[in-house]
């Protein structure tokens, strides 16, 4: 495969891997979480939330992978390593952040301990601890749709 066909299929993985991964999230924090507050029985709410939330733990790892085996691929290709010394292209720094605390959640915190910390917590006071995971999934999605115009804009020649 020539250089340019490589970038393409890189570019295509890229954007592909990026929208199942921030799609999920979008997902996950407006129709997810919103729902599963509703339901009365603290047992039912943690099971199903347990269930649905390690599917699409499984599907975030494997697009945060991509993600950054075909970024990594794109900067190095296009040769813009100097783009991380410029603030105008603030838009790849925050991508390298939010991918960053994504990876760092879903491959070292939630294993480690975050999953069995959440569902002492849960047991104990469900719709709190769901208050707070809701909370903190606006905030990271509020973070990554803000990325992702920054990086629309940005893509497309408009300086910041």
């Amino acid at each position: 495969m020539d250089s340019v066909n490589s970038y393409i299929f890189a570019r295509a993985v890229h954007i592909f891997a990026v929208v199942f991964w921030i799609g999920g999230v979008a997902f996950v924090s407006t129709i997810l979480i919103p729902s599963l507050k509703q339901i009365p029985d603290i047992n039912n709410r943690l099971a199903l939330f347990e269930k649905l939330e390690g599917k699409f733990a499984i599907q975030a790892r494997i697009t945060t992978l991509l993600t950054f085996i075909s970024g990594i691929y794109l900067i190095d290709v296009m040769q813009i390593w100097y783009r991380f010394l410029l603030w105008e292209f603030w838009w790849m720094h925050l991508m390298v952040i939010v991918w960053l605390l994504f990876t760092l959640v879903l491959f070292v915190l939630e294993p480690w301990f975050l999953h069995d910390w959440f569902r002492k917590q849960a047991l104990a006071n469900s719709a709190k601890t769901f208050r707070k995971l809701h909370l903190m999934h606006i905030v990271l999605l509020t973070i990554s749709i803000i990325t992702l115009v920054g990086a629309m804009f940005g893509a497309h020649g408009y300086r910041f």
